[in-house]
């Protein structure tokens, strides 16, 4: 980030004056379309400035490595808004102390690549009419961790000290079982982003389900006026929930990855047909996971890909409450998390991903029953 350069975009005069000293993503003779923020004052200038301009905010909060699903969500923020904001920032109070937050992929010129061409896409859907997509990408927050933990160095132990937002009973379940820090680091970080940029209305995608269900709950507890709104989950072609953490899989691993996208299909199958009770419903999807594993345990370490289904879930879509049979009226979420472990054995020019296979990837996904008559 150090090539960050003085921006020349802004909406008004009166907001580039304002903005004296903000950066933009782009190098010199190469103007960028949206400022880019690295604390939350000038953030908040440009807030106000909207807002007495009477215009809204939509909010698209990331960790960077940008893929389709998150443009979704910005495509699905310009609808609705006349500006967006877009953060990035890999949130350290979100990883364990046993998982490697320096892992993560970071891909900040990338990043900005691609929100630079959507502010184009954008901008050609409005000028050639379009009624759909009227807002544009305004503002990147790109803060320090100082910046978003100022008292002191933010701590991933589970009795660490730190001023967290802990949303209970909904942070224990499912993926919170595995990963016990992962929702506070999750309500914790979007409260104090909530709190910087004041969105009119926050965009999350259906794939990270537990977290939308405890940021709706945070929004509620806490009074906090913001409107969540949920965009349905993006796939590849073959069915693989996009994910930035998919870098890692490579061909072998995507493949064998596609297991959780078909387990919950199969569940989902078995509801459409008429079933309701745990046992057929999650019968179904277990018969997928235990079919596919064992085909690769047969299989010589240089052509498998193994992994371990942590869970497969089928919950009470407000209360994630684990369900015995399932109210037609209501619905209910089906949810699964399968560990991919690393590649035991390579091939010479095989495609393994990044990190040459060797990092363990934690793949989510999950599909909506929908309430029947």
């Amino acid at each position: 980030m150090s090539r960050l350069v003085t921006g020349v975009r802004s909406f008004s005069t009166a907001a580039s004056s304002m903005l004296a000293g903000v950066t933009s993503a782009r190098s010199a003779g190469h103007p960028s379309s949206f400022q880019v923020f690295r604390d939350v004052p000038q953030l908040r200038q440009l807030r106000r400035q909207l807002l007495r301009n009477d215009r809204s905010v939509g909010f698209v909060p990331t960790m960077g490595a940008l893929h389709e699903g998150h443009l979704s969500l910005i495509r699905e923020a310009a609808r609705e808004n006349t500006d967006i904001f877009v953060s990035i920032f890999v949130n350290p109070t979100q990883f364990g102390v046993n998982e490697d937050l320096s892992s993560y992929p970071r891909t900040w010129d990338s990043d900005v690549e691609k929100l630079e061409q959507l502010n184009e896409e954008l901008a050609k859907a409005t000028a050639a009419g379009s009624d759909t997509p009227t807002g544009r990408i305004s503002a990147i927050f790109a803060p320090t961790s100082k910046v978003m933990y100022p008292s002191m160095p933010p701590s991933s132990e589970i009795d660490g000290d730190g001023s967290f937002v802990t949303i209970t009973p909904l942070s224990k379940k499912l993926e919170g079982g595995s990963r016990p820090v992962f929702f506070r680091g999750v309500a914790t970080v979007c409260m104090k982003l909530f709190n910087a940029v004041t969105p009119d209305r926050v965009y999350f995608g259906q794939k990270d389900i537990q977290q939308t269900v405890i940021i709706k709950r945070m929004v509620q507890d806490f009074l906090i006026g913001t409107e969540v709104r949920i965009v349905s989950t993006t796939r590849e072609p073959t069915g693989l929930a996009l994910s930035s953490r998919n870098v890692y899989l490579g061909e072998r691993r995507r493949a064998v990855g596609l297991t959780i996208y078909k387990a919950l299909k199969a569940a989902d199958e078995a509801y459409r047909s008429g079933k309701t009770s745990r046992e057929d419903i999650l019968g179904a999807a277990r018969s997928v996971t235990k079919r596919v594993l064992a085909e690769q345990e047969a299989l010589s370490p240089t052509e498998r890909a193994l992994f371990e289904a942590d869970y497969i879930s089928l919950a009470d879509p407000d209360t994630l409450d684990e369900l015995d049979l399932v109210d037609r009226s209501k619905g209910a979420v089906l949810s699964a998390a399968l560990k991919m472990a690393p590649l035991e054995e390579t091939k010479p020019g095989e495609d393994c991903g990044l990190g040459d296979g060797k990092v363990a990837v934690r793949l989510i996904d999950n599909i909506i029953l929908q309430p029947q008559q």
